[in-house]
């Protein structure tokens, strides 16, 4: 299986080839560079590992919730890609991207993930681990103001993680959740090498 992920929802530009097992990376955080990273980024890990869009069997796309200008360049780029080399575009949550590289790290049982989406408000999806280590709603992801989480409850409380850039940009957010929150992961932003293994599920 070759699949080439793709995400510019946030402030990271991300690209990972995945061949079976085996991932070639390259990821930047760059604010409103991803016009110029994004394909350049592709041609490396194409290049690196010696095969063309062609070869590939379907291209992973990161379909956010996040920035749409972000989002529409990643898009437009998956479209083309794919439509020249007739490959199927398979579309995963950014947000549970996130969640995923969380899990993978480490042993949370479940992740809150929220992205900045301005105006004193998050994109927030809730993610429990899944029999396979890769994350699973558990309701569909949402806009959410500055307020306590009504889903989160306590039986969770101790193995349930923060991730996400989210929760920096809006401290007040943590604080009105805090009692129901272990710990906050230092993973922001969605990497594309976790996109492939949810992708290829």
């Amino acid at each position: 299986m070759k699949s080439l992920a793709i995400d510019t929802s946030s402030l990271a530009c991300s690209v990972a080839l995945g061949i079976d097992d085996v991932v070639i990376e390259r990821y930047e955080e760059q604010s409103r560079e991803h016009t110029r990273l994004l394909v350049p980024m592709i041609r490396d890990v194409l290049q690196e590992a010696g095969i063309e869009v062609g070869d590939l069997d379907a291209i992973v796309l990161g379909n956010g919730p996040g920035s749409f200008i972000g989002m529409r360049i990643a898009a437009s780029v998956a479209q083309g890609l794919a439509q020249a080399a007739d490959l199927r575009i398979v579309p995963v949550s950014s947000l549970a991207a996130v969640a995923a590289e969380v899990f993978a790290e480490s042993d949370a049982g479940e992740v809150v993930v929220t992205q900045d989406a301005h105006m004193n408000e998050v994109y927030l999806g809730v993610f429990r681990r899944g029999d396979d280590g890769l994350p699973e709603a558990i309701f569909p992801e949402r806009l959410h103001t500055q307020t306590p989480i009504d889903e989160l409850d306590e039986s969770s409380a101790g193995q349930r993680v923060a991730a996400g850039f989210g929760w920096q940009r809006y401290p007040g957010l943590i604080a009105v959740n805090e009692d129901l929150i272990a710990n906050t992961s230092t993973v922001l932003y969605p990497r594309a090498r976790h996109l492939l293994a949810i992708g290829d599920k």
